[in-house]
């Protein structure tokens, strides 16, 4: 009797080991260890492409050279961030960028002024030591306005041309998108238009600078 019931236990708690481990199993698949991804990544994309086939030459110490923007930490990530008052921030629900706002905006700046100045134009790295033209800046909001509903997109562009880089000009740009919902899809959009708004105001002043 002894052996048959240590049998029968045995075979228990095998059973019972193997619906454990089938509902671990049956559980990792549900979760991941990283968070939750968002329902949406935004991306800023040019409403004014330069056209295919369009060729520019010429000295690379001619070309305009566009540096990433600086920005606080609010800014350097890829929540978007949502103002509620004068002091305090949230981060937008089931959103985020898929690349730093910082880096996209360069680019789509560095685009722009491509397809609205028909300048020579490289963005960043090596080429700032060589270019006599430099736009540079901070980025001093990209987000969701609570108290307003809005979309704002502010920028701090800061121009420099010569060889010794010395002459610079400063100037504030701003775009605003009202009655915008705080939810991801319509945010996004918003995002994307104002910072288009933004960076043509910039390429027109480079152009006209």
């Amino acid at each position: 009797m002894m052996g048959t019931a240590m049998k029968h236990w045995g075979a228990t708690r095998i059973r019972t080991g193997m619906v454990v481990a089938a509902g671990c199993f049956a559980l990792a698949g549900c979760i991941s260890l990283g968070g939750k991804a968002p329902d949406e990544l935004f991306r800023l994309t040019a409403e004014e492409p330069v056209p295919a086939g369009t060729t520019v030459s010429g000295p690379l110490t001619d070309a305009v050279v566009v540096l990433d923007p600086e920005a606080d930490r609010s800014l350097d990530m890829l929540r978007v961030p949502v103002r509620l008052n004068a002091s305090s921030l949230a981060y937008l629900k089931d959103g985020a960028w898929v690349e730093k706002p910082t880096r996209q905006f360069r680019s789509l700046l560095a685009e722009t002024i491509r397809a609205r100045t028909g300048l020579l134009v490289v963005e960043g790295g090596d080429f700032e030591v060589t270019g006599k033209t430099r736009v540079g800046g901070r980025l001093l909001q990209m987000g969701y306005d609570a108290p307003s509903g809005a979309v704002i997109v502010r920028f701090d562009a800061m121009l420099s041309r010569g060889a010794s880089n010395n002459d610079i000009v400063t100037k504030r740009f701003e775009a605003v998108v009202n009655g915008v919902e705080p939810k991801a899809k319509p945010v996004g959009a918003a995002l994307n238009h104002a910072a288009n708004e933004v960076v043509r105001q910039v390429a027109d002043w480079v152009k006209g600078g």
